[in-house]
């Protein structure tokens, strides 16, 4: 009886191995996009680019790397499209500048990394995977993540790489409205002035790989008009 329960054990266990899928998540952003705000044109790029970050994530799962591997093929993808708020496409602050943020998770060992503040990193994800995999912190922020990019020897780029016009007339807009509104703003309340920002958002991807391990990235260019 207890070969049988062993052997039924066995089969069971072995079947289940056989059956382990590796699944990958991808969002373009944090916000909503209604259609009615939309042409074809500008609907089947989003379709096209999501699609395009999808496949490249999974693919990598597929040849058996990492669910980190995955998380950054997929949002370093977004991140060079102007079309997310994140890396190319990032917003604008309130003084004019692309101020990229982005953070990792891993399962496995329970690590984290994460970058914010950074006007030079082509693809913020790297960074964040860096800090994790590749120092003492959890965190790196402004002119010392920058630097350490640099040192890690991650693509840099000139800060005007992030400009795009559209993003750059989204903050215009913003601007021209906070100085005809009187509106007062409570602590607990955003102001008018960010308003027309809630359709973009953060990118991010979550991603199973064939170890059974999840990871869990985030990257963006934060909220138009946004302060100190």
């Amino acid at each position: 009886m207890k070969k049988l329960l062993l052997s039924s054990l066995l089969s069971f266990s072995l079947m289940i191995s056989a059956q382990k899928k590796y699944v990958l998540v991808i969002h373009g952003g944090a916000g909503t996009i209604l259609k009615s705000n939309m042409t074809a044109k500008q609907e089947d790029e989003y379709k096209a680019k999501l699609t395009e970050a999808l496949k490249a994530g999974y693919a990598e799962i597929q040849k058996g790397n990492s669910s980190v591997d995955a998380v950054a093929a997929s949002i370093m993808i977004m991140e060079d499209s102007p079309l997310f708020n994140a890396g190319k496409g990032a917003v604008f602050t309130a003084e004019g500048t692309n101020e990229l943020d982005a953070s990792i998770m891993y399962g496995k060992d329970k690590s984290a990394g994460a970058i914010a503040g950074v006007h030079t990193i082509k693809n913020p994800i790297t960074a964040a995977i860096a800090v994790m995999q590749k120092s003492q912190h959890v965190m790196l922020s402004g002119v010392g993540a920058g630097e350490f990019a640099k040192e890690q020897k991650l693509e840099i780029v000139d800060p005007s790489y992030f400009w795009t016009k559209n993003r750059w007339e989204g903050l215009q807009k913003l601007k021209q409205k906070e100085k005809t509104t009187t509106k007062k703003v409570s602590q607990n309340t955003l102001s008018e002035s960010y308003e027309i920002d809630q359709k973009f958002g953060t990118v991010g991807a979550v991603a199973l790989d064939k170890s059974g391990n999840i990871a869990a990235g985030t990257s963006t260019g934060g909220m138009t008009n946004k302060k100190y």
